[in-house]
């Protein structure tokens, strides 16, 4: 499929950055994130995000992330399909401690986030993702490797029906910076396979 870093646009264009043919690099800043409303009782929508566009209703694509100064609470950098500030999903890991980081994905729909998380080794310092679109539907993957995929989530998205906007993104939630490093991206066809099981509803 039709790829090229020159069709990708920034949503608020970071401070520090770097982009080629085959890498990009993002300097967070400071308390940058994206989130919105659950549980925390508040809203923060201003992450650097740099993604393209698509009309396709079937596509994947990958991206491996490398954060070897990440080093904060909250830092994180990853996939994302970001629409508007109400409806968006993210893949990442974020750095929570000297032990332990969270694995993990959040899923906002109408302007209400969800989280989704596992506990990995703080010492992980690079992890690839897999984004796969099934028309609204979507599928959130990741990899050590880039060849043997996990999936992490499978989600509806209400806005995620027509033309979307997908790519990277990073961010420092609280007072920190890091350096984050975006390599291999790849559209290909759909990888998440149709469901093989349990025949749909007649309707």
């Amino acid at each position: 499929m039709k790829f090229s870093i020159r069709d990708f646009k920034w949503t608020r264009e970071p401070a520090a950055f770097a982009v080629s043919e085959d890498r990009v690099e993002i300097v967070t800043g400071p308390h940058t994130d994206l989130w919105q409303r659950t549980y925390y009782h508040f809203r923060n929508d201003n992450a650097p995000v740099f993604q393209m566009e698509t009309e396709e209703k079937y596509f994947s694509f990958t991206v491996k992330t490398s954060f070897e100064e990440s080093h904060h609470r909250f830092d994180q950098c990853g996939i994302v399909m970001y629409l508007d500030s109400d409806n968006w999903l993210k893949g990442s890991i974020e750095y929570e401690n000297e032990r332990f980081q969270h694995l993990g994905s959040v899923v906002t729909n109408l302007g209400y986030s969800d989280w989704a998380t596992t506990e990995i080794d703080a010492g992980v310092k690079s992890m690839w993702y897999r984004l796969s679109r099934r028309e609204d539907d979507y599928c959130i993957e990741c990899s050590a490797d880039g060849v043997h995929f996990s999936q992490m989530r499978v989600c509806h998205m209400w806005q995620g029906g027509g033309k979307i906007r997908f790519g990277i993104y990073a961010c420092s939630p609280e007072d920190s910076s890091f350096r984050a490093v975006f390599t291999d991206m790849e559209l290909t066809e759909c990888k998440w396979l149709a469901h093989d099981g349990q025949q749909p509803d007649e309707v």
